[in-house]
């Protein structure tokens, strides 16, 4: 369901989307967003512009936390541009609109793979806004923790593809980490982009206490340390470097330093595990 568990944080994330895009200094569009989060009851009644939040940037999770989601949209997006190719591949694509809100090069095909519920859900929202695609647009209902190789239709292999895993690893078990980045190496042709967060190490208590993960649980029952797996997490960049990928690695607070907003490092962070990994397959 889009309303508990791994699904909540799909609205969580368009909520940041949301308020993101009502910020004067904003770093990423996204007309959509707002929709989606008024659309579900576990969250019609949560902040979706910058005045909706009382205590601003200050407020851990629709600041903080808020603003790395934002920060993150716009990097990925720089990514999905700059690459450049025909064919991009969403794994966990959640509640993403990048189909219609990016500018695609023509003959381009997106495909969004999640969990049934999630899509039908947001299929509802966009036919509701009557909302049209950019570019040819396929919504794969499946489960990334089994095999999805072959729901891919019309799908080119031997043409790059940019491959995203935004805000999905940290959900899932190592061994279905280590098999989804294997299928995409098996799929990605030569010249392919596979942009994906991880975090890399399981945090001490006094970070699972941090005012992040205490404001998410309180403000709108998202327990993110409990949803997050447990598995000791696999060093998936280098993996894809022994497969003839060059990766890499990134803070996201050097992000921030180069669009001069977002999260900066603080003690005891919520964020200090979290990496954005870049790959290009040779």
């Amino acid at each position: 369901m889009v309303g508990s568990g791994v699904g909540l944080t799909a609205l969580m994330v368009a909520a940041a989307r949301a308020i993101e895009t009502h910020r004067p200094d904003s770093l990423a569009q996204d007309e959509y967003a707002e929709h989606f989060v008024r659309a579900a009851p576990a969250s019609s009644d949560w902040p979706v512009r910058p005045q909706d939040v009382a205590d601003g940037d200050a407020n851990p999770l629709w600041g903080r936390l808020g603003r790395y989601f934002g920060l993150r949209t716009r990097v990925i997006d720089d990514v999905v541009l700059e690459a450049g190719n025909r064919q991009t591949v969403l794994l966990g694509a959640g509640l993403d609109t990048r189909a219609f809100r990016l500018p695609w090069v023509t003959g381009s095909a997106v495909y969004e793979l999640d969990q049934p519920s999630v899509l039908a859900f947001k299929q509802r929202v966009l036919d509701g806004l009557g909302a049209t695609a950019r570019t040819e647009r396929h919504s794969i209902p499946t489960d990334l923790r089994h095999d999805w190789a072959g729901l891919l239709p019309g799908f080119r292999p031997t043409e790059p593809t940019t491959w995203l895993a935004e805000g999905l690893l940290l959900y899932l078990p190592s061994d279905a980490e280590r098999n989804l980045v294997e299928t995409v190496d098996r799929l990605a042709a030569p010249g392919s982009t596979f942009v994906y967060e991880v975090k890399l190490f399981r945090e001490p208590a006094e970070v699972r206490d941090s005012p992040v993960y205490r404001a998410t649980k309180a403000q709108i029952g998202v327990d993110l340390i409990a949803l997050f797996d447990r598995d000791p997490r696999p060093d998936s960049a280098a993996h894809l470097g022994s497969l003839g990928w060059t990766t890499t690695t990134h803070l996201p607070y050097d992000f921030t330093r180069r669009h001069g907003r977002g999260p900066l490092p603080l003690p005891d962070d919520a964020l200090n595990a979290n990496r954005w990994v870049i790959a290009t397959k040779r």
